[in-house]
């Protein structure tokens, strides 16, 4: 009996982390991106921080990427705060394209319009 709810509890404490997705998985780090354009949305959230980004193409379309970040608490550890990005700036991004060709990105790492950079470097799984 002991030993059933050892197991139940031992399981249980890991439903969270299966259902958390690994960098490698979703994001291929032998491509490295820069993405140019304006931010559209931001999401604070846990379990990651989500921003939406109208990148330019050079046929003059615009293509709104979505890139995820660390959570809230590692992103102020790394000097960002729900203020960092808001609609309308204009940022450059670093980071690595999802595997599965959507317009989705790591991109922990964000140089702001006034040259600051904030954000930890991508593709580092510890920092995530």
């Amino acid at each position: 009996f002991l030993l059933s709810i050892a197991s139940v509890v031992f399981l249980a404490s890991g439903l969270p982390a299966l259902a958390h997705h690994a960098f490698s998985n979703e994001f291929d780090e032998s491509k490295p991106i820069t993405l140019e354009g304006v931010v559209t949305r931001i999401d604070w959230e846990n379990p990651h921080v989500h921003y939406y980004v109208d990148v330019a193409q050079p046929d003059g379309t615009v293509v709104n990427w979505a890139c995820e970040t660390g959570g809230p608490n590692r992103l102020a550890r790394r000097g960002w705060t729900r203020d960092s990005l808001k609609a309308g700036d204009k940022i450059v991004v670093h980071g690595f394209p999802a595997k599965d060709a959507s317009h989705s990105a790591d991109g922990r790492k964000v140089t702001l319009a006034n040259g600051q950079t904030i954000g930890g470097d991508p593709g580092s799984e510890a920092g995530r």
